[in-house]
């Protein structure tokens, strides 16, 4: 008799989710956590510190550059740093504890220990104090997500040089901080400490800044963030980093051919993630990957081993939370003798700076790259009432649909609230529907969702406030 029905190695959105929705579907399960808190980077070190952050910092920048222009007088603004940074801590301790609760609730029993599967169907788990557990389960699940991608020409120190982590927790703001990367994670934390005083420059060697999003809404991006104060350098190569006590030096040859040499106290380097396997599954056991060391997997999310599944960051695939969940859910269900499913075609993405960004499905360039027949339609927010009164009138909604069809086949939003926006066109596509399903849908008025049935409407231009 094996001890439980279901093990999952990893506790970030994709193992705790899955584990969650095991025991909802009546198998005995287990969980297993190398850290004392759950909730995997996401939580502890990723999506909810980063946004608490993020959130704080717009509050100090609002207050001292734009809250007088409400009649809000604020004299003599000045930073708290320790009490932002134990707002953050807080947020992250309730909702790890959350999931705690969560993991009690639901009955999933809790091993706190760094996992392996030695051969199919056990896992062996070694604990803090030294020893080691074994336990079986016909059904494994690896879920043990991704670290920052190290490269040798980037040094990494975790003090001057540092990785996403360390950045959710400088002690003082920097003078000069350079940010290598003009993704997700440079862009956001990059915006974070630029609110807060220090002059960012972020170095990106392609040509755009977030690459996967829609060029439109990138550029659109690029003009907001250097109006925020960020230094922008594309096509910019990074060369090195020179490391010199408290003190940075990168190394870095612009698209022109000059040599640059940018001083920092502060290097965030934010080239992207890699999955990360550790010692989970001995070679011996022939565990199948692709050529970017990822688990091979099927349709099902099976592995090329019996019983052994794989989920998230550790298989092919946008490293996004909910993507993680989405599969943990499915794999499970799968799992139980149920269809459980995800559509690829519909995951969103989303950058929180501010303005947000936020893209679902294809964008423009990749309709024009596949010789697709598409039509296209827009909507500033300039000529919405409820951005307006909220001083929030940058950006625009863009939506794709296919000019035979109308099918809904991209959407792709630009605003301080793009995360929450885009999941209008997410619920339409997921269904299967048309521009003119979500442009005939009522929209209360007024609101920021208005944009969304407007450039909806744009697609067939009828748009009626522009």
């Amino acid at each position: 008799m094996s001890d439980f029905d279901l093990i999952v190695i990893g506790s970030g959105p994709g193992g705790y989710v899955a584990a969650i929705r095991a025991a909802q579907l009546g198998l005995k399960t287990a969980i297993v956590e190398k850290t004392k808190a759950l909730g995997g980077t996401c939580l502890n070190i990723g999506c909810i510190p980063s946004k608490a952050l993020l959130n704080s910092s717009h509050h100090f920048s609002f207050a001292k550059k734009e809250a007088a222009a409400h009649g809000v007088v604020i004299a003599d603004v000045k930073l708290d740093l320790p009490t932002m940074l134990k707002r953050k801590d807080k947020t992250v301790t309730q909702l790890t504890g959350g999931v705690a609760f969560l993991m009690k609730k639901n009955n999933v029993t809790r091993f706190e220990g760094t996992g392996s599967i030695p051969a199919p169907g056990k896992v062996s788990v070694a604990l803090a104090d030294g020893t080691t557990e074994e336990h079986s389960a016909p059904h494994i699940i690896i879920a043990t997500g991704s670290v920052p991608i190290d490269l040798p020409i980037m040094p990494v120190d975790g003090k001057v040089s540092v990785t996403s982590t360390e950045a959710l927790s400088f002690d003082q703001v920097p003078g000069k901080m350079v940010v290598i990367g003009g993704g997700a994670i440079g862009l956001e934390l990059g915006s974070v400490w630029a609110r807060l005083g220090s002059q960012v420059t972020v170095v990106e060697f392609l040509p755009r800044l977030a690459p996967g999003f829609d060029l439109e809404l990138a550029k659109e991006l690029q003009k907001s963030l250097e109006k925020e104060g960020l230094k922008i350098l594309l096509e910019t190569k990074v060369n090195g980093i020179e490391i010199t006590g408290d003190r940075a030096t990168v190394r870095a040859t612009a698209k022109d051919g000059k040599e640059l040499a940018l001083e920092a106290d502060k290097v965030l380097v934010a080239v992207g993630r890699k999955a990360f396997l550790g010692n989970v599954v001995p070679k011996s056991l022939g565990l199948a990957l692709d050529e970017r060391k990822r688990v091979k997997v099927d349709a099902h999310y099976h592995t090329n081993i019996p019983g052994i599944y794989a989920i998230g960051d550790v298989i092919a695939g946008p490293m996004l939370a909910h993507k993680a969940e989405e599969e943990g859910i499915a794999c499970v269900e799968r799992i139980a003798g149920k269809a459980g499913h995800v559509d690829y075609d519909v995951i969103p993405g989303v950058i929180y700076t501010h303005p947000e960004v936020a893209s679902v499905g294809i964008s423009e360039d990749q309709a024009k790259e596949r010789g697709l027949d598409v039509k296209i339609g827009k909507f500033p927010f300039r000529a919405n009432g409820r951005a307006l009164a909220s001083d929030s009138a940058e950006g625009f909604v863009k939506l794709i649909a296919d000019a035979k069809t109308d099918k809904l086949l991209g959407a792709h939003v630009i605003c301080p609230a793009a995360s929450e926006l885009i999941q209008e066109a997410v619920s339409v596509m997921e269904f299967g529907g048309s521009s003119e399903d979500l442009g005939r849908t009522v929209h209360a008025h007024p609101t920021l969702s208005e944009a969304v049935k407007e450039a909806a409407l744009a697609v067939e231009k009828r748009a009626i406030h522009t």
